[in-house]
């Protein structure tokens, strides 16, 4: 039965080579699309997986709101005593509980040193709550020792090539401290697929002595740099659970200074560990994270290419219907129901989708290093480690035989012997509207893909374009230390001595970054001194920063070197902050007294407001002080055109300033750009899809319009004869087929402003969806479309009238 089926389909191959070819290059593509993304949300979806009694495992996150109930800042961190004591307070519900802090010290190993990004100092229980696998050594144990470190395996072969690491010394140089910690035990390499990566677990001890000890440790809420994760017991609902924090946190924290409960203005959250990959995008993440609406867009798009391909297949095999009406006619007469036509048309679409999947299954090994390189996931279609894919491809091949042939064989399968073999067959009007309803679909598909791609890439040069309201070219920014703080005038004057250099300037963060740093704060408001609920990003800079980044002023004056006051009362605010301390201007704050954390002053300037986040987030209220311990951060403004010669100056300097450190240059411009790489990957990606897309229907098109053209070729010969133009011919055999694609360009409309506006949402300063926007994908949807009708309808316009008329 399947030999007569690959029969009939290499038979009509050779008689219509053009047709099959469209059916499975169209098919292999659409399919190989979904492979590809089939394999990319499986690996997404498979983030923290590999974890035991991974179901039970909760991540807390710390959130803080103004009195009106809005969110002000959502951290993926926690204060150092909020993991114990929800252990302490609630055993019956936690199993375990364990903190982990990420630092980039200096690892020196002999006359090698290397700054390490993937460093975490870890309570001892971190190995009850993930239950990493130990290699080598000891595990919990090694943490309990203040110079207890674990290594991955990766990174104990990286340091100690193929000898044992345990029992070896590295020295560990962080914030100006030096301490020697010795190798205890080599755990197994974290997997890719986990939201955080481990090379260095490092005791806990050292964190603690810095903080003062224990009590100052269990005591200290507002340093919120810890990794809290958790170990529920059995059977716990962690919503639940979730519901019981709040006492905890008035129990130990009691009220604010204004006699509000902490649970009012603070509160902690528990999120599945399974989920933080692609639901928890929060103001500080260890890790960049996904995001579960682009692996919802990537499959969406990818079926939407599987179902172009499809309407292609029933598109043609029903258009061709005329060439196998006498065939069906014979059978019918020679005994077969409609059963058996149903079940040989059907063998026939799924032998096509099967050759397909073989096309299918040699693009996705040709083409996925490509792509798992570009999207920074490392996919593989490897069957022998993963058989279920076999399953993966058996579901596709009955998902597309059904869709791409039900409908060609029912159809196929109706005829009346009759009327075919007495040649008064005709495809009935209703065939032919559903026909027009496929080309109609397949159209408004690749509109509405093009319109994301112009969206897209407006909203991702709006952002990369926008004027931030300060200068952000041509500013490099290196990482200081105690020496460059402390000696910070000498080197300025030294630095800014080199004519490529404007200016240098310390802070402790920099644009481009997170503002997460923030105290209490009081202001004099109406005449009396007023405990603000709302927060206050602080950075902590040196006088000439504003100079430096170009940062203007909407009033008051900056900060000035001979005031000997401003280092420890001046602040300057931005407009933001402003509006929300409740002042009528920014005029009117210059003078009013001002505290900040345990800084007392005045407010001496006002700046406009600027973006120093990314255009993800809204400005928010930033204070500017005076201060020279915070600072870790050194801006250099330097003159475009001496680039190279400022940089290899900046070298020779960084050698002798951190002779260990490695010089790596951090540009303001390119800080801003990498916050834009997920918009930049999607338009990429959806420029790709686009593209295949209309391929896919052109190809279809293509095959309608010729398929159609051979179907009149008498009439087109006897209209020429009768004296028609060209341009009579190409509007008598196009219309239809333009017409067909000017509906589909109306319906993709508002479904393409529906799902572009909720695209849009995500971010904080975006572009609006102008009608020029739709304009243009209707033009360039438009304008293939013409030219493939056109090419065909020309061949045909211009073939010798007699010929047709003879050969017909």
């Amino acid at each position: 039965m399947f030999k007569n089926y690959f029969k009939i389909v290499f038979r009509n191959a050779k008689k219509h080579p053009l047709y099959v070819f469209i059916n499975l290059f169209g098919l292999a593509i659409g399919m190989a699309v979904s492979l590809v993304i089939l394999l990319y949300v499986r690996y997404e979806l498979s983030y923290d997986n590999y974890h035991q009694d991974v179901d039970r495992l909760y991540r807390v996150s710390r959130a803080w709101f103004n009195p009106s109930g809005e969110e002000s800042l959502h951290l993926g961190h926690a204060a150092p005593p909020f993991g114990p004591l929800i252990q302490s307070d609630f055993p019956e519900d936690v199993e375990a509980s364990a903190r982990l802090m990420n630092a980039d010290p200096l690892i020196k190993n002999g006359e090698d040193s290397f700054v390490e990004e993937d460093f975490f100092f870890a309570d001892p229980e971190v190995f009850d709550v993930f239950g990493w696998e130990l290699l080598e050594g000891e595990s919990r144990d090694a943490l309990t020792q203040a110079d207890g470190l674990i290594l991955t395996e990766e990174t104990a072969q990286r340091y100690f090539g193929d000898q044992s690491a345990v029992g070896k010394d590295l020295l560990v140089e962080i914030q100006g401290m030096q301490f020697t910690m010795q190798v205890r035990g080599v755990i197994k390499d974290i997997p890719e697929n986990s939201h955080f990566h481990v090379d260095f677990l490092a005791s806990m001890i050292p964190v603690i002595q810095f903080f003062g000890g224990q009590e100052a440790f269990m005591g200290n809420y507002g340093s919120n740099n810890f990794s809290t994760y958790l170990k529920l017991a059995p059977g716990v609902d962690y919503q639940a659970f979730e519901d019981k924090l709040p006492t905890m946190i008035d129990r130990h924290m009691g009220e604010t200074n204004s006699g509000i409960p902490m649970s009012q203005t603070t509160k902690l959250f528990l999120w599945p560990i399974q989920d933080i990959h692609l639901y928890s995008n929060l103001d500080s993440e260890i890790e960049a994270n996904g995001n579960i609406d682009y692996v919802y867009i990537y499959a969406a798009v990818a079926l939407f290419i599987l179902l172009i391909a499809c309407i292609n297949f029933m598109n043609l095999s029903t258009a061709r219907s005329s060439l196998r009406s006498m065939e069906v006619g014979l059978r019918k007469v020679m005994g077969a129901d409609k059963l058996v036509l149903v079940r040989q048309f059907m063998g026939e679409s799924f032998v096509m989708t099967f050759i397909s999947m073989i096309i299918a299954v040699g693009l996705v090994y040709l083409f996925l290093p490509t792509f798992s390189n570009f999207l920074e996931s490392p996919l593989s279609l490897n069957f022998i480690s993963n058989p279920e894919y076999f399953l993966w491809i058996a579901g596709i091949v009955l998902f597309v035989g059904l869709i791409s042939g039900s409908y060609p064989a029912l159809f196929l399968s109706g005829f009346s012997p009759a009327k075919v073999l007495k040649g008064a067959f005709k495809a009935g009007k209703g065939h032919e509207n559903f026909r027009a309803v496929l080309v109609v679909g397949q159209f408004a598909i690749s509109v509405m893909l093009i319109v994301a791609v112009l969206v897209v890439i407006g909203q991702l040069s709006f952002m990369q374009n926008k004027d931030l309201g300060f200068d952000k070219e041509d500013i490099v920014v290196l990482p200081s230390s105690n020496q460059i703080n402390e000696n910070y005038l000498i080197i300025k004057d030294r630095l800014e001595n080199h004519p490529g250099i404007q200016e240098v300037s310390l802070s402790s963060r920099v644009p481009s970054g997170r503002l997460l740093d923030s105290q209490g704060a009081t202001a004099e408001v109406g005449g009396e001194l007023t405990q603000l609920n709302v927060r206050i990003a602080d950075i902590h800079v040196a006088h000439n920063f504003l100079d430096t980044y170009g940062i203007p002023l909407a009033a008051g004056r900056d900060f000035d070197y001979l005031r000997a006051s401003d280092s420890t009362e001046a602040f300057i605010l931005n407009e933001a902050a402003i509006r929300e301390i409740g002042w009528t201007s920014s005029e009117e704050a210059i003078g009013k007294q001002f505290l900040y954390g345990g800084r007392r002053g005045f407010v001496t300037g006002v700046m406009e407001d600027f973006h120093f986040e990314s255009l993800h987030q809204p400005i928010v209220p930033i204070v500017f002080l005076i201060s020279q311990d915070r600072n870790n951060q050194v801006s250099i403004k330097f003159d475009a055109n001496q680039r190279e010669q400022v940089l290899s100056y900046l070298r020779g300097e960084w050698a002798e300033f951190r002779p260990d450190y490695p010089f790596e240059p951090n540009f303001i411009d390119e800080g801003f750009n990498r916050q834009y790489e997920a918009e930049a990957r999607v338009k990429t990606i959806f420029t790709f899809f686009s593209v295949l897309a209309i391929v896919i229907s052109v190809l279809g098109l293509l095959g309608l319009v010729t398929f159609a053209t051979e179907q009149r070729t008498r009439e087109i010969g006897i209209r020429k004869v009768m004296g028609a133009e060209t341009s009579n011919i190409l509007v008598l055999l196009g219309k239809d087929f333009l017409k067909l694609v000017g509906i589909g360009f109306l319906i993709a409309i508002p479904l393409s402003y529906f799902g572009m506006s909720s695209w849009l949402e995500d971010f904080a300063y975006r572009i609006g969806i102008s009608w020029t926007t739709f304009l243009w994908a209707g033009l360039i949807a438009g304008l293939i479309a013409a030219v493939t009708v056109t090419s065909q309808t020309i061949r045909a316009a211009w073939a010798n009238p007699v010929k047709s008329i003879k050969n017909e």
